[in-house]
């Protein structure tokens, strides 16, 4: 339940109102912004909010009981605080967001509306709008392990136990050219097979995108060229002379934890767990199996 003082009860209660809305974000790297659609700053929880041209909200949406509620903000890329960079980096992806309503003639006086997360957010044309859930869409996380035949492990992870410095595994390299928005051609991976960084882990480490990282979505090599096709195109084209490293990727599979990384000891998942098609079965006179004795030998 919400509880307002008797200075801003009054205030709502009285014939005119002069309010605002504030949103204190608080990102990954734990840095406070605060944002304001009022068109002076405000100092809200020790936090100053900024103005924000063309900043604008729809209407907050809620359900009953646990229904995650939700709403969106929008604007322009105007604040030194909200770059291009930033939102490629992912620093703006689930940061903590707390909504307050404000009396702009008296900042003190204030209500904590609501506390939400980033969801989604997209830009185009110098312009951004992000998706605010409500904390309820967190009790749709899974928790706990699911059985499964794939792996539930990331790999290199203590779980997993795969050392990813073992030059089998990492290379560092360069860019040879841009060949499209998310592709590139590579030198120094010419003696890796095809397909063997596929699925891994791409990280810029200096230029303009330095820092940069995307999962790898496929690795070609025709006539001693190799190509890397990457997930998500880098914020700027790479230069050549470009360093970078890449991780050897994984498909989840028993198969590919033995042969590739010779580490079946630590799968984590269950290869030999029955299928549907076996769980919905029945006996069947005709199959001849019916002897009692195990699925997997």
């Amino acid at each position: 339940m919400k509880s307002l003082t008797p200075e801003f009860a009054g205030h709502l209660a009285g014939g005119a109102t002069t309010l605002a809305r504030c949103w204190i974000v608080t990102r990954k790297d734990a840095l406070q912004i605060g944002f304001t659609d009022h068109d002076r700053e405000l100092e809200v929880a020790g936090v100053t909010c900024a103005p924000e041209n063309g900043l604008e909200t729809t209407s907050d949406a809620s359900g009953p009981g646990f229904a995650s509620g939700g709403s969106e903000i929008s604007g322009a890329v105007s604040s030194a605080a909200l770059t291009d960079a930033d939102l490629e980096a992912g620093l703006w992806d689930g940061a903590e967001v707390a909504v307050y309503l404000v009396n702009w003639s008296d900042p003190d006086q204030c209500l904590l509306l609501r506390r939400a997360r980033i969801g989604e957010v997209s830009r185009k044309d110098g312009a951004f709008q992000a998706e605010l859930r409500g904390l309820s869409h967190l009790l749709e996380t899974r928790r706990g392990r699911v059985f499964s035949r794939m792996c539930d492990a990331d790999l290199g992870d203590p779980r997993c136990g795969v050392d990813l410095t073992d030059p089998r595994y990492f290379r560092e390299a360069e860019v040879v050219a841009m060949t499209g928005e998310a592709r590139l051609q590579a030198a120094g991976l010419e003696d890796v097979a095809a397909g063997w960084f596929s699925g891994g882990r791409f990280i810029v480490l200096d230029g303009e995108c330095a820092g940069f990282r995307s999962e790898i979505a496929r690795q070609d090599a025709d006539a001693g060229e190799v190509s890397l096709v990457l997930w998500q195109a880098p914020p700027a084209a790479l230069v050549a002379g470009t360093r970078f490293t890449v991780t050897a990727g994984c498909d989840k599979s028993y198969e590919t934890c033995r042969a590739k990384f010779f580490n079946g000891v630590n799968f984590q998942g269950f290869p030999h767990m029955p299928g549907t098609d076996f769980v919905l079965s029945y006996p069947n006179r005709n199959t001849g199996q019916n002897d009692g004795g195990p699925v997997v030998s």
